[in-house]
């Protein structure tokens, strides 16, 4: 079979590989498509923190049953997404339902092997039917839920106030979910471009740009207060950091971004808020089933979430140009 390997830092490569061997308990699945996003984008650029190469990359992925034991229930054809967060089961934090922050997760993609290929065996709890969605939607579940699972660590209600902090995919999910939760959404991002496709593509319309000037500006816009909650999708430790001084007294900061750096606070100011600082990592399967419900009812604008395709095997001419032109990119989907 043809998969696209990442050999070392920007030298990516469609390869001839073995087709997998399905055990039993798992599901052999035919990839038809796989959706890019910042985590592959650093695995090329060599900024990614829990990764070793060659690695083939892709976890947002949607394709169909090819062989499934008789009890699973999936029938070949039957179109699927996957939750690649391959916990172990019997951590601290599996045993908490928490499966995925397990200590051991392997991360399809990131960990292990992931889908940017023709054929891939993952164990059958990663695989969840799709119901009605289309390929393109079943592969947009996976950071769709990300944003969603994010929304539901900070406990966000009506009437909050929110700050999304970076209009990229994950920050645009955050939004979406946080505003579906009632929540009065701004989005902020250094890109002009970004955040009027949020406004007139997605349905974001208070947008934000991020200058030298924004913590003014935010405080102007709040009188002085800030936001109930503030979420980092930024993939940036300097706006990380800057992201505390965003959150009201009383209010919570939840970090859906990961860096390699460490990052830094003022103490006195994060006492003083009586802030919550939460972590939020990967989602859950009650976050997949989260989304699936969201984008069959039509709540979620998948149409214009994606904004790029092309054949699997052109990714490697493909992610240069991609990350050349961030601002117009929202979703690119690798097609099978």
């Amino acid at each position: 079979m043809k998969a696209v390997v990442c050999e070392r830092p920007f030298a990516l490569d469609v390869r001839d590989r073995p087709l997998p061997e399905r055990a039993p308990g798992e599901v052999l699945l035919r990839i038809r498509r796989i959706g890019l996003c910042g985590t592959d984008y650093h695995i090329f650029a060599g900024n990614q923190p829990f990764l070793s190469y060659p690695r083939v990359m892709g976890h947002e992925l949607a394709g169909e049953v090819v062989e499934a034991d008789m009890a699973s229930g999936l029938v070949p054809g039957a179109v699927v997404t996957l939750n690649p967060y391959l916990p172990c089961g019997e951590c601290i934090a599996c045993r908490k339902d928490k499966p995925n922050c397990c200590t051991s997760i392997r991360v399809l993609g990131v960990h292990v092997d992931g889908g940017m290929c023709e054929y891939l065996a993952v164990p059958q709890a990663a695989v969840i039917p799709a119901g009605t969605l289309s390929l393109d939607q079943a592969a947009m579940v996976e950071f769709l839920s990300v944003g969603a699972h994010a929304v539901r660590r900070g406990e966000t209600t009506a009437g909050d106030h929110a700050l999304v902090v970076g209009a990229g995919p994950i920050g645009v999910a955050v939004a979406l979910f946080a505003k579906a939760a009632g929540a009065g959404v701004t989005i902020a991002d250094t890109s002009r471009q970004r955040l009027d496709y949020a406004r007139d593509a997605i349905g974001i319309p208070d947008g934000v740009l991020v200058d030298d000037t924004i913590e003014a500006t935010l405080a102007e816009r709040t009188d002085g207060e800030f936001y109930d909650l503030v979420f980092d999708a930024t993939g940036n430790a300097r706006a990380m950091e800057k992201g505390f001084a965003f959150v009201a007294h009383g209010g919570s900061y939840v970090l859906v971004s990961v860096v390699k750096q460490d990052i830094s606070f003022a103490d006195p100011e994060f006492h003083k808020r009586e802030m919550r600082l939460i972590g939020s990592r990967n989602a859950t399967a009650e976050d997949f089933r989260t989304v699936i419900a969201a984008i069959t009812r039509g709540d979620i604008p998948t149409d214009t979430i994606k904004t790029h395709a092309f054949p699997m095997a052109e990714a490697p001419s493909r992610f240069p140009e991609l990350i050349a032109d961030q601002g117009s990119v929202l979703k690119a989907i690798a097609i099978l």
